[in-house]
């Protein structure tokens, strides 16, 4: 499973105060940290900056890639600042994310090609979020024909199923697992699939339990990639156990102890 860690995240308050202070070395710790942990690429995300977001991109961008050697994750709904973020971007990013609706593909798939980009497709359009399986299933059919009529490789496009809270939309949960699995029928080999894990468990009590549990559902309907905190030694343990019963792994007794070097930087709270 291909991993996102989803720390540099401006909605967090560590990572808006390093922002406002431009403090290179705690963004650089926490994308290290975020690295010896077990992702394998970094999501980057302005939150709500007070200041130019334009300008705290390219900054988020530049500091992480000082630090580590991994793929980013241009996460950002406003073109000028994704726009900035892919320009400064050292190895090949992904944009986090377009929709089914014309406008954003059209904005997007665009910038993809040209930057070399990944391109993560939320299964939601003009209409919104759809309340079933079926219905996401169809607009990711859409995303699907645009992108290879833009010729963008289909190693390079990931579907997002939406996952919601089960705190308030419980009956979601189902549906996004369920539309995982309809996306697999649409191509041959499958598409990536990926879930941004945490929304799942928002305004939920014991959140941690909540993401592991359905991280490990979401990787037996066949999701490929998980936007997760690997910070959470628990969820990347189990990640790593269905990975292994999955047989995605090969099998050893000490499959979790060679993990450990990984699991121990983890150590910390963000």
């Amino acid at each position: 499973m291909f991993i996102i860690g989803e720390r540099i995240n401006g909605m967090f308050k560590v990572v808006a105060r390093a922002i406002a202070e431009r403090d290179r070395e705690a963004i650089a710790d926490l994308a290290r940290r975020q690295v010896q942990a077990g992702a394998q690429a970094l999501d980057i995300n302005t939150g709500p900056t007070e200041g130019d977001p334009v300008e705290v991109m390219r900054w988020l961008v530049e500091t992480v890639q000082e630090a580590v050697d991994v793929p980013l994750s241009i996460d950002t709904p406003r073109l000028p600042v994704l726009e900035a973020g892919l320009r400064v971007a050292r190895r090949a990013p992904i944009i986090n994310s377009t929709t089914g609706a014309k406008d954003r593909l059209d904005a997007q798939l665009p910038l993809a090609m040209e930057h070399g980009a990944s391109l993560i497709g939320l299964t939601i359009d003009e209409r919104g979020i759809p309340r079933n399986a079926e219905a996401r299933a169809e607009i990711a059919l859409t995303i699907i024909a645009r992108a290879m009529e833009a010729g963008l490789p289909p190693d390079r496009l990931y579907l997002d199923p939406i996952v919601l809270p089960v705190s308030a939309a419980q009956d979601q949960s189902a549906a996004a697992l369920a539309a995982i699995g309809l996306f697999r029928s649409l191509s041959d080999p499958p598409p990536n699939i990926v879930v941004g894990l945490s929304n799942v468990s928002q305004g939920a009590k014991d959140r941690g339990l909540v993401n592991r549990t359905y991280l490990v559902m979401a990787m037996a309907m066949g999701v490929t990639t998980a936007i997760l905190d690997p910070f959470d030694r628990e969820l990347m343990a189990a990640q790593r156990t269905a990975g292994l019963l999955l047989n995605q792994e090969i099998y050893a007794e000490d499959y979790l102890e060679a993990a450990k070097p990984a699991l121990a930087g983890a150590g910390g709270s963000v």
